[in-house]
C-alpha cells in the first residue's frame, strides 16, 4: 500500500524561495522587460495612430494626392527595409516563429528578433500607415515585444531557468496582449503559437510577463473594449443558416488570402515574380499605385487597417458598399503585403471579416447584424491566420461578446478547417521562408 503523500510545508517552501536572491533578481529582470515591452507597444500605438490621422488629414481634402504620396512612401520604405533592417519586412510573427527554431543559433536569431529590429519595426510599420497602406500593427507588435523581451537574456543568470524560447514566447504574446488591450488573448496566443518546447518551469514567469505588458496598455488607454460593446439579441436557431454562410465565406476567402500571401512571398516562376525579384522598388511603386487607386475609388475606405470602418459597421452608422468593400479591401491588403513593407494583416482581416458578416446579414435579410459581423471578424481572422483560439478570444474581448462565446468559438474552428483545405498554416509557411532566407538548404 502506497503511503499518503505529505502536504507542502509552507514555512520550508517560503525559506527555500527566499534563500536565493538571484532567482528573484532574474524574475524582476523579466518583469521589467515585460513592462518595457508594454510601453513600447503603447508608443507604437500612439505613433501609428498619429500616422493614420496624418494620412487622412493630407489626402482627405485632396484624394488625388495619394496617387503620388503612397507610391513614393512605399518605395522609400522598401528601400530602407532592404538596406537597414531586412528582418523587419512583413508581419513579424513569422520572424518570431523562425527565431524559435531549434537549428537557429543566437547570432542568426538576431537577424529575426532583436531590440534594434524592434525599433526599426515600430518606425517602419508606422511609416506604412502614413503611406495609407492596408496593414495593421498587431503582427508587428509581436516582433517588437519579442525583441524587447529577448534583450533580457544578457542580464539573466545561467541558472535562471528562462531560455530564449521562453523570452520570445513571452514577448510575442505580450505584444498581442498590449496592442489589443487583451491579456487573455495574449496568453491564448502564446499557448496556440509558441508553447511547443517551452520549459514548464518558466511558464509562470512567461504568463506574468504577458499580463504585465497588457496592463501597461490598459493603464494608458483605460480598461475599455477595443470596438466597444455590441448589442446582441438572444441567439436562436434561425441564425444557423446565416452563420453557415459566414463560415463558408470566411473560410474560403480567408484560405485564399493565406495561400496568396504564401505564394507571393515564396515567388512563382512567372513574369511578375521575376520582375519583382529583379526590380523590387519598381514593383513596390506599382503596388503603391494600385493601393492608392483603389483607395481613391473607395473614398478612402480601404486605407489603413480598417478599424474605423469596422467600428461603423458594428454601431450601424456610416456607409458600406456590400460586396465591393470586401473585394477592394482584400486586394489592397494583398498588394500592401506583397510590396514588401513592414505591416501585419490582423486589423485588415478583422475589417474584411466584418464586411463579410454584414454582407451575409444584408443578403439574407437577417436582423442580427452585429452578431453576424462579430462572427465574420472571428471567422476571417481564424481562416487567414489558422489560429482559431486566438481569433475568437481576440474578437470576444474586442467587442465584449461574452454572450457569444460558443458561437464565436464554433465559427472560428469551422472557418479554420475550411481554410486548411486551401492553404497551409500561414505563419508556419512564412517562417520556413524566413529560415530559407538566412539558412539556405545546401
Amino acid at each position: 500500500m502506497t503511503p499518503p503523500s505529505h502536504e507542502p510545508d509552507f514555512l520550508a517552501n517560503v525559506r527555500r524561495e527566499l534563500s536565493d536572491a538571484r532567482v528573484w533578481v532574474d524574475r524582476l529582470i523579466v518583469l521589467a522587460h515585460a513592462a518595457a515591452a508594454g510601453l513600447f507597444i503603447v508608443g507604437f500605438t500612439l505613433l501609428s495612430n498619429a500616422a493614420i490621422h496624418q494620412f487622412e488629414a493630407l489626402t482627405g481634402p485632396r484624394p488625388w494626392l495619394a496617387l503620388l504620396w503612397t507610391p513614393a512612401w512605399v518605395v522609400a520604405l522598401v528601400w530602407i527595409t532592404q538596406r537597414v533592417a531586412p528582418g523587419a519586412a512583413g508581419s513579424g510573427i513569422p520572424q518570431v516563429t523562425a527565431a524559435m527554431d531549434a537549428a537557429v543559433t543566437p547570432d542568426t536569431r538576431k537577424r529575426f528578433v532583436s531590440l534594434r529590429l524592434s525599433c526599426a519595426k515600430l518606425l517602419l510599420t508606422s511609416g506604412s500607415m502614413l503611406a495609407g497602406l492596408s496593414v495593421g500593427r498587431e503582427g508587428p507588435a509581436v516582433q517588437v515585444g519579442a525583441g524587447v523581451m529577448l534583450h533580457a537574456r544578457r542580464w539573466l543568470s545561467p541558472r535562471s531557468g528562462i531560455d530564449d524560447h521562453a523570452l520570445l514566447a513571452a514577448g510575442g504574446a505580450a505584444g498581442i496582449a498590449a496592442v489589443f488591450h487583451a491579456p487573455l488573448a495574449g496568453v491564448v496566443f502564446c499557448i496556440e503559437e509558441f508553447w511547443r518546447g517551452l520549459d514548464s518551469r518558466a511558464s509562470t514567469v512567461v504568463i506574468g510577463a504577458i499580463v504585465l505588458a497588457g496592463l501597461m496598455a490598459v493603464s494608458v488607454f483605460g480598461n475599455v473594449t477595443y470596438f466597444g460593446r455590441i448589442q446582441v439579441q438572444a441567439l436562436s436557431a434561425d441564425l444557423l443558416l446565416p452563420a453557415v454562410g459566414v463560415v463558408l465565406a470566411c473560410g474560403l476567402l480567408g484560405g485564399l488570402m493565406a495561400r496568396l500571401l504564401v505564394l507571393s512571398a515564396a515567388g512563382l516562376p512567372d513574369r511578375i515574380s521575376r520582375w519583382r525579384a529583379q526590380h523590387p522598388l519598381r514593383f513596390a511603386a506599382a503596388c503603391g499605385v494600385g493601393v492608392a487607386v483603389i483607395g481613391w475609388v473607395s473614398g478612402g475606405a480601404t486605407s489603413g487597417g480598417g478599424e474605423a470602418h469596422t467600428r461603423e459597421l458594428l454601431s450601424g452608422s456610416g456607409e458600406h458598399q456590400a460586396g465591393l468593400f470586401v473585394l477592394l479591401k482584400f486586394v489592397t491588403t494583398w498588394l500592401s503585403t506583397w510590396s514588401g513593407v513592414p505591416g501585419g494583416i490582423f486589423a485588415p482581416s478583422l475589417s474584411i471579416g466584418a464586411g463579410l458578416g454584414h454582407d451575409v446579414a444584408v443578403l439574407l435579410g437577417h436582423p442580427a447584424t452585429p452578431a453576424l459581423i462579430a462572427m465574420g471578424m472571428t471567422g476571417f481572422l481564424a481562416a487567414a491566420t489558422q489560429a482559431p483560439l486566438t481569433a475568437f478570444i481576440i474578437v470576444m474581448e474586442m467587442v465584449d461578446g461574452h454572450a457569444m462565446v460558443l458561437s464565436l468559438m464554433a465559427v472560428a474552428m469551422s472557418s479554420s478547417l475550411v481554410s486548411r483545405l486551401l492553404s497551409r498554416p500561414l505563419y508556419g509557411a512564412l517562417a520556413e521562408l524566413q529560415l530559407l532566407r538566412v539558412m539556405p538548404r545546401g
